[in-house]
């Protein structure tokens, strides 16, 4: 009898800590909207964590956007941007679902983003949903150092304007970086990429560092801008670089090459 008593509340105990360290994203997303800065470490955020507060935009929003008339001045856009004013930090955390700062709703014809007015960290983190910051702008620091990506991943087209870090990360699928612009050196230092990386048109403006970096498959940095330090140092791509019309300092990434081999 004293050995099941003793198993049930192992059992008890347990399920509670289990149950403690899971978070509703709802539970998020409502103390974002309260203004309370978020601060999460060993957590597991369960639900999808929409940063775009999509369903409750659509409410004051018209049923289905018509489309711009062919005569009209082009004046109106689709795009719903929300304004994330509060710092936002995990350390340590599963996201058991999406992270979105980035919905392209078929239904309603609008596309919805969100930025960041505060610091946001995601480290150590392990995003088993997708997760989106296409058109994200990020005004203070970042860091998504640590981080596993395990589905689809973009920040295309995002922008980060102070200290930012990639380092040590893995992307399990296709990572795109497309149009992305860093104002401050960035590094992805000792990262994974398991599928094909793109960098295509990003802007480096202060430098970059893909030292150790292991790209499996193709690595795509045509008409990629580089000022500053390009730190790619024991880096390995396993197939193909295109790099045309690629810029190193206004080289030619072929000629970086030879420069840096002399």
């Amino acid at each position: 009898m004293k050995i099941k008593f003793t198993l049930l509340t192992i059992l008890f105990l347990s399920l509670s800590l289990t149950a403690q360290n899971k978070i509703d994203a709802a539970t998020i997303m409502e103390d974002i909207a309260n203004g309370k800065d978020i601060n999460y470490t060993n957590k597991t955020i369960v639900g999808t964590l929409d940063f775009t507060y999509m369903e409750e935009a659509l409410k004051k929003l018209p049923k289905r956007k018509k489309k711009n008339s062919w005569w009209g001045n082009g004046n109106y856009s689709n795009s719903i941007e929300k304004d994330i004013d509060v710092k936002i930090s995990f350390t340590n955390c599963v996201f058991r679902d999406d992270v979105l700062a980035y919905i392209p709703d078929e239904d309603s014809g609008y596309t919805f983003t969100a930025d960041f007015e505060e610091s946001v960290i995601f480290t150590n983190c392990n995003f088993e949903g997708k997760a989106m910051f296409k058109y994200s702008d990020f005004d203070s620091d970042s860091d998504f150092s640590g981080s596993i990506f395990s589905e689809d991943t973009t920040f295309k087209y995002a922008k980060f304007d102070r200290e930012i870090s990639f380092e040590n990360t893995k992307f399990v699928e296709v990572s795109t970086f497309k149009y992305s612009e860093f104002r401050r050196n960035v590094s992805f230092a000792g990262s994974v990429f398991e599928d094909s990386a793109i960098f295509k048109y990003t802007k480096f403006k202060d430098g970059v560092s893909f030292r150790n970096v292991n790209f499996e498959e193709d690595l795509n940095i045509k008409y990629m801008n580089v000022s500053g330090d390009f730190d790619i140092s024991n880096m390995n791509v396993g197939y193909d670089i295109d790099s045309k019309y690629t810029k190193i300092n206004g080289k030619s990434f072929s000629k970086y090459l030879l420069n840096v081999k002399n």
